[in-house]
């Protein structure tokens, strides 16, 4: 604070001097905000008539006293009622503040010292610059620990923001502390919970930020502890003295000690052969750990022997249940959860992988087509064949398919051209009805085909489709044999229309990779595939133009 050129003679060299205040020295960091309170404010000097508050400053008692520059807008120092405002305090405010109290009758004045020391670097502080906030707290109980002098730089107009360190770290606080808003709740003081908690609080003062530093000292202590010494003397004829039993605290009996903390309590039972049982309690009131560190010492005598015992007394080793309980619970929680998601979204996650993990090469098994449809001819799944199963995988999946009725040639022999579709082909779908096992000689003779290649070379594979169900008294073998080994896809009418049903995620996660032609995945399509009369009319007009008009339909099937 820079001393005026102008020789003033203060107002309050007249006034009453009541000294210095009681108060320790006041000890701050330069480069934060600090504010100083006047110590007449809410003493009988300040009530009755109304009265002036006054802040005058020395560096020493010896200099000249000079008035606070509090009224300049752009002054570090500012006033609001008892309070003298630092924005921030800088090395040269230290000294002598005297705050004056006057009205017409009398005039009162106290000192107030301010002493300003060098911060340390760094966001946190392992001490504060004066005197700490000391806090016991009992062990297994619970305390909010609130910021040092956070009410005096508390304004209407002024967002506070207040971060806690505990000895210079910063936590995740857990279960047994956390932090409420500005204040840090400890639900369970532990022995680890003990040191330094700093706070460090932050707000915007005329567009500049600005900070003050507190440090509070907290102490676990336990509510009272209690040793019981017990003695047993035996009757003595004519004993003389008296015996003895009392403690000691690190060599001195509590008389010695002379402190109130500590007292005993001595009960003493008799049986009827005169023999005495001495039981002697020793209190502790609000033990701490620093009382870990004494020698307890029990001492009994008699008119024939002195003797003692030494009780050991040690902290007990802080299990982190909850810690272990939250590390072993959570995992076990992922885990669930994955489990369910993965039961949920199988089919999802399946063909997620297929379309982001698998590479795509060109047809690396030089078959021809992806597909091949197995159906009853002249039922109504040659109907839900053309209509929906073909243009679904070929349109809206991507696959070349092969249906006999429209991809052969007139003339040729049905059981050779038959097999050769089916051995040029990756996945055979046989599509399960009534009339498939009653009047499909040609596709069983299909399903044969598929069930050896797939036994034989293994580069076959068979689905089942079931359009609609099926007695098993009326399977035939291939079909009995087909069900135990393979996986059975079943159309539900309606249900299975959409084309994000699971029938056919089900569908895509059973059919083989498409290795070039890619499509678009089916958990994209999110619409129902619905043909049109023309549509329909067109389907029919292709399937009879391409239907075998001079070929046998063998009736019966043989093993050569």
């Amino acid at each position: 604070m820079d001393a005026s050129n102008t020789v003033f003679s203060p107002p309050s060299a007249a006034c009453q001097d009541v000294g210095t205040s009681s108060g320790e020295m006041i000890q701050v960091y330069g480069g934060e905000a600090s504010v100083l309170r006047c110590p007449l404010y809410h003493t009988e000097y300040a009530q009755g008539s109304r009265f002036k508050l006054d802040w005058y400053w020395t560096q020493s008692p010896e200099t000249a006293e000079q008035p606070v520059p509090v009224d300049h807008m752009d002054s570090r120092i500012s006033r609001e009622g008892n309070r003298l405002w630092f924005h921030p305090v800088s090395s040269g405010d230290a000294g002598h503040y005297i705050c004056v109290l006057s009205n017409r009758t009398c005039c009162v004045k106290v000192t107030v010292r301010l002493k300003v020391l060098q911060r340390p670097e760094g966001m946190c502080v392992p001490q504060p610059p004066g005197p700490s906030v000391r806090v016991d707290i009992p062990v297994e109980e619970g305390k909010t620990l609130s910021c040092p002098d956070l009410q005096d730089f508390t304004h209407p107009n002024r967002s506070l923001s207040v971060q806690w360190f505990h000895n210079c770290k910063q936590y995740e606080w857990g279960i047994d502390r956390e932090k409420k808003g500005q204040n840090v709740v400890i639900h369970l003081m532990r022995e680890i919970y003990a040191g330094n908690y700093t706070c460090v609080v932050t707000y915007t003062f005329r567009g500049e930020e600005m900070k003050f530093t507190r440090v509070v000292a907290v102490r676990p202590v336990c509510s009272e502890a209690k040793l019981k010494c017990q003695v047993f003397l035996p009757h003595l004829d004519g004993e003389q003295p008296k015996p003895e039993v009392w403690w000691e605290v690190s060599g001195q009996t509590l008389g010695q000690l002379g402190d109130p903390r500590f007292s005993s309590t001595s009960e003493v039972s008799e049986d009827r052969l005169g023999d005495r049982t001495v039981e002697n309690v020793l209190q502790i009131q609000t033990f701490s750990s620093q009382d870990l560190n004494k020698e307890y010492s029990c001492f009994a005598q008699n008119s024939r022997n002195r003797v003692s015992r030494v009780a050991l007394l040690r902290a007990e080793e802080y299990l982190p249940h909850v810690e272990l309980g939250l590390g072993l619970a959570v995992p076990t929680v992922i885990v669930l959860v994955l489990f369910v998601v993965y039961h949920v979204f199988q089919l999802e996650l399946l063909l997620l992988y297929r379309s982001r993990c698998v590479c795509h090469r060109v047809d690396p098994d030089g078959k021809e087509f992806d597909v091949y449809i197995s159906y009853a001819r002249n039922s109504a799944e040659e109907q839900f064949v053309h209509m929906t199963l073909r243009r679904v995988l070929e349109n809206e999946l991507g696959y070349k398919v092969c249906i006999f009725d429209r991809d052969s040639l007139p003339g040729g022999t049905i059981t050779d051209e038959t097999l050769s579709f089916v051995g040029r082909s990756r996945c055979l779908i046989v599509v399960l009805s009534p009339a498939y096992a009653l009047q499909g000689t040609q596709a069983l003779l299909e399903l044969k085909a598929g069930l050896d290649s797939m036994a034989l070379g293994g580069d076959l594979r068979v689905i089942l489709v079931q359009y609609q169900p099926v007695s098993r008294s009326n399977w035939v073998q291939e079909l009995r044999r087909a069900r135990v080994a393979l996986a059975l896809i079943r159309w539900k009418g309606e249900k299975s229309a959409h084309l994000s049903s699971h029938f056919w995620k089900q569908l895509q996660v059973e059919l083989p990779i498409k290795w070039k032609r890619d499509a678009p995945s089916i958990n994209a399509a999110h619409k129902q595939y619905i043909l049109t009369p023309s549509e329909v009319k067109s389907v029919d007009s292709e399937h009879d133009a391409h239907t075998k008009s001079d070929g046998v339909v063998p009736t019966q099937i043989t093993d050569t």
